[in-house]
């Protein structure tokens, strides 16, 4: 049976997986190697490099398992087409109304940005981005990629659910059994991370990386889809897998960093001497994303374990992440041109823009969102302190 109440366990990981966005956004400003955007500071760090690879191995695989959960949840309390609804306004509605004024923003900024790189001062030449590696389509999905493809996952899965009572029962048991298997073994990561090391194998250094396209990449939507469907499933045999991954979080999580001091190893093979290990990038693929899952595993055990309920400041952090996430990347880009002159190292200019990225970020929410209609908008109406308290026991009892 499906959980009737809020999980704040869950609430409190989506909500640190979204914040981990400005570091993960801000240390991209200072990689060494090759950089996805066309902005890059004067200052760069291998410490950042580690950020980037690490954040990125179980942020957004996170992201999508608990989506999917949060989907089966939503059928189970009132069916497919009230999920749909639900999912409708709480991700296209903000999609459509941020999207535009967004794109508009953060172009400015880039080019500012750019300017700065190539001139040292600031101002706007829109030729300077063809020679800086802007040469992409501006009308993409930006970091809010994310909440499109989860608007197809969404569609998806509204249209396949109600095919799913058709499928006889004998099949369905063995889905069920096949999935409980995968994800109470030691050996289901592992069997897990294998189509995914080969979508992966087709991407530089053999990590998928979004192209922010419009049109849905098939490789994009088979990786994000597989850690989707676990979450839809995984809220199915909740009651299973809860304690499991409680009781195995350390061991996950040990299991995790031993391959990915593996990975490490594997990109430095990559960037010296790629042709000396046959298929390497399938190879970086399949550990990498075993890394994924193990992680993610880990990390749900853990916030089970360790962050059941939410306090004050919990709850503010998770009614805060979606505005967070939405308009964290202006202040990645804007703080970065402040700071790009500055005589300090790259480790300290990247702790001022964290620093400032999420003071303006709390700022602008408690003046502008909270208690507003955009509030609202993006989740829904507050409950009120007796209520929220009432909800908040309960969880704790599950």
């Amino acid at each position: 049976m499906g959980q009737k109440c809020r999980l704040h366990a869950f609430d409190n990981l989506r909500a640190v997986m979204m914040w981990l966005g400005i570091i993960l956004h801000v240390a991209i400003n200072h990689l060494t190697g090759s950089s996805p955007l066309p902005w890059r500071d004067p200052q760069t760090s291998a410490f950042a490099d580690l950020i980037v690879v690490f954040i990125h191995s179980f942020r957004m695989p996170v992201f999508f398992i608990l989506a999917g959960y949060f989907v089966a949840s939503l059928i189970e309390r009132g069916g497919s087409k009230a999920m749909l609804k639900h999912r409708m306004r709480r991700l296209l509605l903000p999609f459509a109304i941020f999207w535009p004024v967004l794109l508009i923003c953060t172009t400015i900024l880039m080019l500012v940005y750019v300017h700065m790189m190539v001139r040292g001062d600031i101002g706007i030449d829109t030729s300077l981005l063809a020679k800086n590696g802007g040469g992409a389509s501006p009308l993409n999905t930006m970091h809010m990629w994310f909440i499109y493809y989860l608007i197809w996952f969404c569609v998806l899965t509204a249209a396949l659910a109600p095919l799913w009572v058709t499928v006889p029962v004998s099949m369905r048991d063995t889905v069920d059994m096949t999935f409980r298997a995968l994800a109470s073994n030691w050996w289901g990561p592992v069997f897990l991370a294998v189509p995914l090391a080969f979508v992966g194998s087709t991407y530089r250094a053999g990590v998928l990386t979004s192209s922010g396209s419009f049109i849905p990449r098939l490789p994009e939507l088979l990786h994000h889809g597989e850690f989707f469907m676990f979450g839809l499933l995984l809220y199915r045999h909740q009651v299973m897998l809860f304690p499991f991954f409680a009781k195995t979080r350390w061991r996950n999580t040990i299991a995790g960093l031993s391959v990915f001091v593996g990975v490490l190893w594997a990109f430095k093979i990559f960037v010296t001497n790629p042709a000396s290990v046959p298929y390497l990038e399938l190879w970086i693929a399949f550990f990498y994303n075993l890394t994924s899952w193990l992680w993610s595993f880990a990390l749900i055990g853990l916030f089970l374990r360790y962050l059941p309920n939410q306090n004050r400041l919990l709850r503010y952090v998770s009614e805060s992440s979606y505005w967070v996430f939405l308009v964290h990347m202006l202040g990645t880009i804007g703080f970065g041109i402040l700071v790009y002159n500055l005589p300090v190292g790259a480790i300290t200019k990247m702790l001022l823009n964290v620093t400032a990225t999420t003071a303006v970020c709390l700022l602008t929410y408690h003046l502008f969102v909270r208690r507003t209609a955009i509030g609202v908008l993006l989740n829904g109406k507050r409950q009120s302190e007796a209520d929220y308290s009432g909800t908040r026991a309960a969880s704790g009892t599950l």
